[in-house]
């Protein structure tokens, strides 16, 4: 029985033993972490570990690779269990680490994103991604896996223009349940910004629709995609009157009937992958202050950023998934739309293949009279008169 008294406290003293370990969520509660690798961690590892990794081990002559405690584990002796647990195991059990797990379970990292100041109405038609360490973003919150970090681009193009468009997802929550996930998302020569993004408390309530409103008027969002919530439309008809007063714009409904999860990942990861998906920092900021204001056991579950970096393909695998599922929505739009773009490219080149090889073709085409092409229609048309064809 714990009672509390000054100057107790709550000690937990363990091994992760997979990668959902009660020890990975501890600091959520306000636990401080220290931990104690089997072997002294190289640079790499020192910097995932931060602030974690026990000051009796920094203490240590710095000798990578070494046993920290040979009399418990000497170097043999941790040799056969690496090659007994393998790599994954080995990382898990004696570098009480979960990294090389979490790198196969969870695809998202925000080192794949492109994190940089944008204007409403325009942006460069090119970027270039580079995860250069001394220009790292040290200032902003960050909630992703450790060691996951976030980078400005290399090298950003003179050459602006104004977005191809602009479109608001919207995750409706259950009438008052929950948070509604929002997204906005521009698109410009194959690159999605995100110029704003989060959670809005309510659902079916006013404020909550006019706020989102004022969010597509602010970017001159030019369509609205709301995902289906139980199928009934409610909110579709609820928000249109109200926009129709702030921002007239397309609204539709859009349903999906694959797993959630492995949806927002397919959407996501090959944008994510190619570097093409741009955040502005205000985005970041403001997810982490909005998720500020409800209770500590819930703050983290609630951020965009945990959920991105958190989501495996495992069903119900996040606590809340709404500010996710709804740029999920919003970059879906803009794939099926670049789809649909490309398709019609690839169409309009058929058709221009075939069209000059019709006119190849009558270049060196024959009249019914032997002579090549090259008469006026006119002249041939006389020619049809005078001498009719049998």
């Amino acid at each position: 029985i714990l009672k509390p008294l000054s100057g107790s406290r709550v000690v937990f003293l363990g091994t992760p033993q997979t990668e959902d370990s009660l020890y990975s969520k501890l600091p959520d509660r306000g636990y401080k972490v220290q931990i104690w690798p089997a072997r002294m961690p190289n640079e790499k590892m020192r910097e995932m570990y931060g602030d974690t990794l026990a000051e009796y081990i920094k203490q240590l002559p710095y000798d990578e690779g070494q046993p920290t405690d040979p009399k418990r584990f000497d170097d043999a002796d941790l040799i056969e269990r690496e090659a007994s647990y393998g790599k994954a195991g080995f990382a898990m059990q004696f570098m009480l680490s979960t990294a090389l797990s979490d790198l196969e379970r969870f695809p998202l990292k925000v080192r794949d994103l492109i994190v940089m100041p944008m204007d409403l109405e325009t942006a460069p038609l090119k970027l270039q991604w580079g995860p250069i360490e001394e220009r790292q973003y040290k200032d902003l919150p960050n909630v992703a896996m450790r060691g996951d970090k976030m980078y400005p681009p290399m090298n950003v193009g003179d050459i602006t223009a104004d977005f191809t468009g602009s479109v608001l997802a919207i995750d409706p929550s259950g009438r008052g349940a929950d948070e509604t996930g929002y997204a906005v998302v521009k698109m410009i020569n194959g690159y999605l910004y995100v110029p704003q993004a989060g959670g809005l408390q309510g659902g079916y309530d006013k404020d909550t629709l006019v706020e989102l409103s004022h969010i597509a008027k602010k970017h001159k969002v030019n369509h609205v995609v709301v995902e289906s919530n139980f199928g009934d439309g409610m909110f579709v008809e609820l928000l249109k009157p109200v926009m129709a007063g702030i921002h007239r714009c397309q609204i539709e409904e859009v349903r999906h009937s694959t797993q959630k999860e492995r949806r927002i990942i397919d959407t996501l990861e090959p944008v994510m992958m190619n570097h093409k998906l741009v955040i502005a920092p205000e985005v970041i900021e403001e997810d982490y202050r909005t998720a500020m204001k409800y209770e500590q056991s819930v703050r983290q579950s609630k951020m965009l950023i945990y959920q991105m970096t958190r989501i495996t393909k495992e069903k119900g695998c996040l606590r809340h998934d709404d500010r996710l599922d709804a740029l999920s929505i919003a970059i879906a739009y803009w794939v099926e739309s670049m789809a649909r773009d490309e398709e019609q490219g690839i169409e309009q080149i058929r058709q221009d293949a075939l069209d000059k090889e019709l006119e190849r073709f009558m270049e060196n085409a024959i009249d019914p009279f032997g002579r090549r092409s090259g008469h006026s229609e006119k002249t041939w048309i006389s020619n049809m008169i005078d001498y009719p064809t049998p």
